[in-house]
């Protein structure tokens, strides 16, 4: 019996433009609400840097506010085709562009805005090696100690740890926010971004996009396990897996709601089909069965906690105190009428739900463990690469084919969906794109990004050129060219 709250409704237009702007404050009786860093608000509409010392929650560091900036400062500069190199240039829909992807993701803004289904990239994970985006945010440890505040004028450290080499992180985190706000606008509001990373910045990287993209619009932490066996020259503890995180332009209210995104559903395997069985002979044919309660008090739903009656036995049946039943009075009268209760061979078991294979043909949800008996390996990676460059290995840190197809499936890509990686390195999310497409009949196309450098047969840490492109995907396949 109130007017509609004006305030959050403005709030909630300007955190789907600019969620990095929505922080957390306090109302008048000390209630935590959602407000507006007019501060941050200010950076975005500015074309400079815009100066602000309020306190808030967020992710900060030296440099941030120049690197926002930097993601909203024109450029002048344009890409040029380059017809010799490209294949069915005039009529393919497949896109590589040798540059700087900073530059890349600012001039795709004019065609590709809003148009891109799912972006994958496997950024540098910032080991301790040199970068190669720097974006002229690299600077001597000396003048980062000062402006950060761990060395005052006379040179005197004010900090101790001095191997910890802090600037990286915001080196690094500056190299990576600028181009994650870039990303965010390609994304149709259907589409995700999904990102590798191990742990040195995984908590940095989920930190910075939960204010890029909003933290109500993660999705996932999937961990692949890249290796099998432990590294004898481990520290302490040996790693053994990455992380890719997810995240969505917009969240779906449901399965039903088309208008966010939604991970596609996996085939059922022998194992999970091998759990549906059919031993009362229902005509329906097999099914299995789920528990019918979950892990709410009958205090907290009062509406879900009711008796119900065994149609075996006559008596009523209560769940405990501490669970409740899933559905309300009249869903599950339905379901007793449907015969989609189990009580048994007996008839004296506690009741749990039927779902009938006719009815759940659709698949399995994905989950957030990938094996590497499943999606593949660093070993298998390094394979891949090594027979398509027989004279030597050219290239340190690939990922295996196999595991960017699985996320392009569950990306759920179809149709003529466009798979964005402005971080390409060896081009491996071009031929699994390419792979998909030949395996389900679909036509999805790809734009890579990569820094081009000469290529001389011996290892480039991370940095590619259109080389691996061109032996990945083959001739047979149209690519535009770009530089």
């Amino acid at each position: 019996m109130t007017s509609p709250d004006l305030t959050r409704a403005n709030i909630d237009k300007i955190a789907d433009l600019f969620p990095n702007v929505v922080t957390e404050s306090s109302d008048a009786d000390g209630n935590p609400v959602r407000a507006v860093d007019f501060d941050l608000l200010r950076q975005e509409l500015s074309d400079h840097i815009v100066e602000g010392p309020q306190e808030r929650y967020r992710l900060d560091w030296p440099g941030k506010r120049a690197a926002a900036s930097t993601a909203n400062a024109p450029i002048a500069k344009t890409l040029r085709p380059v017809r010799e190199e490209s294949v069915d240039f005039d009529t393919t829909k497949n896109l590589f562009i040798e540059g700087d992807n900073l530059d890349a993701l600012k001039l795709l803004q004019e065609s590709y805005l809003g148009k891109v289904k799912l972006i994958y990239i496997d950024p540098p994970y910032n080991t301790g090696n040199d970068f190669v985006y720097n974006d002229d945010f690299a600077e001597t440890t000396d003048e980062y100690l000062t402006r950060s505040g761990q060395r005052d004028g006379t040179g005197v450290r004010l900090t101790a740890n001095p191997e910890s080499n802090g600037r990286f992180h915001s080196d690094w985190l500056s190299m990576m926010y600028p181009r994650l706000k870039l990303a965010r606008n390609l994304l149709r509001d259907d589409g995700a971004i999904m990102m590798s990373i191990d742990d040195h910045e995984v908590a940095n990287l989920r930190a910075l996009c939960d204010e890029v993209f909003g933290s109500a619009n993660f999705e996932a932490s999937f961990v692949w396990q890249r290796k099998q066996s432990p590294q004898r020259d481990a520290t302490n503890v040996s790693a053994t897996h990455d992380h890719i995180l997810v995240y969505s332009r917009r969240r779906p209210e449901d399965r039903k709601d088309a208008s966010g995104w939604l991970a596609r559903l996996l085939p059922m395997g022998e194992e999970q089909l091998n759990r549906y069985d059919n031993p009362d002979n229902d005509p329906r044919g097999a099914w299995t069965s789920s528990d019918c309660t979950i892990n709410k008090t009958a205090k907290e739903r009062p509406n879900l906690y009711y008796p119900v009656r065994n149609p075996h036995t006559g008596e009523d049946v209560f769940p405990s105190q501490n669970r409740t039943w899933i559905f309300d009075r009249n869903s599950m009268a339905r379901l007793i009428a449907e015969d989609r209760l189990w009580w048994g061979a007996k008839g004296t078991n506690f009741p749990r739900l039927k779902a009938f294979l006719a009815e759940n043909q659709q698949g399995v949800k994905p989950q957030t463990l990938l094996l590497r008996t499943v999606v593949g390996d660093n070993t298998a990676a390094t394979r891949e690469v090594n027979a398509l460059f027989p004279e030597g290995n050219v290239f340190d840190t690939p990922k295996p084919t196999s595991l960017i197809k699985h996320l392009i499936y569950v990306g759920n890509t179809q149709h003529d969906d466009i798979v964005l990686d402005f971080f390409a390195g060896s081009a491996t999310t071009a031929e699994a794109v390419l792979q998909l497409n030949a395996e389900d009949g679909q036509e999805r196309r790809f734009i890579m990004v990569q820094l081009p450098e000469e290529y001389g047969g011996s290892s480039q840490s991370g940095v590619w050129s259109g080389v691996a492109v061109g032996r990945r995907v083959g001739v047979g396949v149209g690519v535009e060219v770009f530089r």
